[in-house]
């Protein structure tokens, strides 16, 4: 990525990623409280029309590149190899109309077979209870064949993870489970008044949900990025009881913040993992605290002498996750 791909994307979309949120705006500016400092009265403005800051209270300005090197406090070129980590939608749909040919395209969609998936979703604290709601997709990026857990989106696009890699295929956009029929709704969302939902920021945390949850009837809401944060208040204004579970760091602070802004209703579960980044790491450490009361009832069952010969199996246990995975 260089200043002028960089500088193209919605300075709207990377202020959200990094947790900002406007205290007023409309269809030609927004304004902020000063992302670089504590204050009580927004004086960051954003003009939308030209994708340009400027800020008041110290009087400077520019674009994102700009704002970046301001707000890292660092180079162009540290700039640019951190927005290369980011998944902005906006640029890969300049992306999409650019390129006539895109060098990307799923070659099969399956239901979950490959065991590196199973083993992965394993290791995230989650069995075969969640496989009717992802597929196994495989893909092919340039030269190179790759497959990968899909989540779809309302506009057929894929949510791609597995241990290496995190990515999304074609448009994104929210996705939507329907638990009321055990089926995933796509087909009159807006047209029905629902009774409950549960909102998640990904996909991973949504699946641990339905892992745990037993009697919820009702739709989870998967923003899939906190820069779907418009569409998806479009979505919640069909219902009537508003679970909120987004991240415990500062985007799904903020994130939770502005929906409630909009909902006072909606409710914040946030407590029940108030110790762990997102829901998923709430599950796997649940996970972990039962395989070791699990192992501590088995262990007194042994007599004296084969105890420490368990205790060094029960080790080797909680240290079989042999891979590195990528959130």
């Amino acid at each position: 990525m260089n200043c002028k791909q960089f500088n193209s994307i919605s300075l709207e979309e990377v202020l959200l990623s990094l947790g900002h949120l406007p205290t007023k705006q409309n269809e030609k500016e927004a304004w902020y409280l000063n992302p670089f400092a504590s204050e009580s009265q927004a004086s960051f403005k954003l003009d939308k029309r030209i994708n340009a800051w400027y800020l008041h209270s110290e009087g400077v300005g520019g674009n994102n590149t700009d704002f970046m090197k301001k707000y890292l406090n660092t180079s162009v070129n540290e700039v640019l190899g951190w927005a290369q980590k980011q998944n902005f939608s906006s640029f890969h749909q300049q992306q999409q109309i650019k390129k006539s040919e895109p060098n990307y395209r799923i070659d099969e969609i399956l239901d979950l077979q490959n065991p590196n998936l199973k083993q992965y979703l394993q290791g995230r604290g989650l069995s075969p209870k969640i496989y009717e709601y992802i597929k196994e997709v495989r893909f092919t990026i340039g030269n190179k064949k790759l497959y990968a857990i899909g989540f779809e989106n309302l506009s057929g696009g894929f949510e791609l993870r597995n241990a290496f890699y995190k990515g999304s295929l074609f448009k994104k956009d929210v996705s939507i489970i329907d638990l009321s029929s055990n089926d995933q709704g796509k087909s009159n969302i807006q047209d029905r008044a629902v009774q409950g939902v549960v909102v998640f920021e990904g996909f991973i945390d949504a699946l641990s949900f339905i892992e745990l949850q037993k009697s919820f009837a009702g739709d989870i809401l998967v923003m899939n990025s906190i820069a779907l944060l418009n569409k998806s208040l479009e979505h919640l204004k069909n219902y009537r009881d508003i679970n909120l579970f987004l991240d415990n760091d500062n985007a799904g602070i903020k994130c939770r913040s502005e929906i409630i802004k909009f909902f006072p209703e909606a409710k914040d579960h946030s407590g029940i993992y108030s110790n762990h980044k997102d829901f998923n790491e709430f599950l796997i450490q649940r996970m972990k605290n039962n395989i070791s009361n699990k192992a501590e009832k088995q262990s007194e069952k042994f007599p004296d002498q084969d105890k420490h010969q368990f205790r060094n199996q029960e080790l080797k246990i909680k240290n079989s996750n042999g891979f590195k995975r990528k959130r």
